[in-house]
């Protein structure tokens, strides 16, 4: 055989490990778990860290105001330094719509080895902590609930006996770059962390979705949340790995009434969601960021270009090798193009999504060595001092 067909056949049996060997990850069957009403709700305190959120606030507020729940339940919304008037746009929200009650305090600038997101969380636990509830939520200012959220994640956790329980928040899908990268993210991440994977006990995969994490306060307590992951620009996926690590029952999964209302009209707005955090990912390993670097080629782009050398150079077997190859890729996922109600052609375009996927991660490192890597409004976080962990 020649070279081009080994490298075809191995994007093929890399594709058809990944079919059967990845936890399922394509699959999108994995909502809230079987779950029953329990016969006293415990008391629930929803933190929400906020910046500069006015613009969204007034689509996802409201709706964590009405949660249609029986315990006892209160919102802390923590304004982390905002200068857009987030606050008293959130004051305004409860007076006007009710519901349930809302403190908005601001801890001010978080101090070094802080993310300014993880600095708001702890100041929002420390005022929920005063109310002794048995469980949180928290929940990012970008998300909008459904009526019945919390009462149907407290149900789930207290029937499964979860410590967490986290649902990825269905991402908006109207611009022409959201319906081509938006599926394909979350389709990545359910690769990298394959849901059922986190829920089994004694497995290492560990992740949540930061918009939606409902988390028992003893668990939190004994994974010292969120001191011990102050220093994480991917914040859920370290909470979920603490959590985990200190023999809690984690569950994530797709949400149905769960839902971002944050745009991203544009490319670069996306760019710039996925390259903020691509590097960090990676840990900041050079030679971690060459093998992804290598594996996305040789996963998503071998088969599309074998199956072209193959027709330009007449060689069949690559064609036919190379074609396999791409078929169990378009119908891995073909799944996620479905719970995202989008075309099923979009499926052929995976390969451009992964390329762009690939020049994001690779320029999230560069932005990392010119001193700009992980900024998110405003802020720019170096990379994490491991000292400080140990602290």
């Amino acid at each position: 055989m020649t070279a081009l067909v080994w490298i075809a056949v191995v994007s093929l049996a890399s594709w058809l490990w990944l079919l059967v060997g990845q936890g399922f990850f394509w699959r999108t069957d994995l909502r809230l778990p079987p779950r029953r009403e329990p016969e006293s709700w415990p008391s629930v305190c929803v933190v929400v860290p906020a910046r500069d959120e006015a613009a969204v606030l007034p689509h996802s507020l409201p709706s964590l105001l009405a949660q249609d729940y029986p315990g006892q339940a209160e919102v802390f919304l923590v304004d982390d330094g905002s200068s857009d008037g987030t606050g008293e746009l959130a004051r305004a929200l409860a007076e006007r719509y009710g519901g349930l009650p809302l403190t908005v305090e601001s801890p001010g600038e978080p101090p070094a080895g802080w993310t300014g997101k993880l600095w708001a969380v702890r100041h929002g636990i420390s005022l929920a902590r005063a109310r002794t509830p048995e469980y949180l939520l928290l929940t990012d200012a970008d998300i909008a609930h459904a009526p019945d959220s919390l009462r149907e994640l407290v149900a789930a956790a207290r029937t499964g006996g979860f410590d967490l329980v986290s649902q990825m928040a269905r991402l908006r899908v109207d611009s022409v770059w959201e319906r081509l990268v938006v599926p394909a993210f979350v389709y990545f991440f359910a690769q990298l962390y394959p849901f059922r994977w986190i829920a089994t006990r004694g497995s290492r995969t560990a992740a949540a979705a930061g918009g939606c994490v409902l988390l028992r306060t003893d668990a939190a307590e004994r994974a010292r949340i969120p001191d011990a992951i102050r220093q994480a620009v991917i914040d859920d996926v370290a909470l979920a790995r603490a959590v985990k690590d200190g023999g809690g029952h984690v569950w994530l999964g797709l949400a149905d009434r769960v839902d971002s209302v944050r745009p991203y009209p544009r490319l670069h707005d996306l760019w710039r969601m996925v390259s903020r955090s691509a590097y960090a990912q990676l840990r900041h390993s050079p030679l971690l960021l060459l093998g992804t670097v290598l594996g996305l080629t040789l996963v998503y782009l071998v088969p599309s270009l074998t199956i072209v050398a193959g027709l330009v150079s007449g060689n069949t077997t690559a064609m036919v090798v190379g074609g396999l190859a791409k078929l169990v890729m378009t119908g891995t996922y073909i799944p996620m193009l479905r719970y995202y109600r989008q075309p099923l052609w979009l499926s052929v375009l995976l390969p451009v999504t992964a390329f762009l996927y690939l020049l994001m991660t690779v320029d999230s490192a560069v932005q990392h060595y010119r001193g700009r890597g992980a900024a998110w409004k405003g802020r720019t976080y170096a990379r994490p001092d491991p000292a400080l962990d140990e602290q």
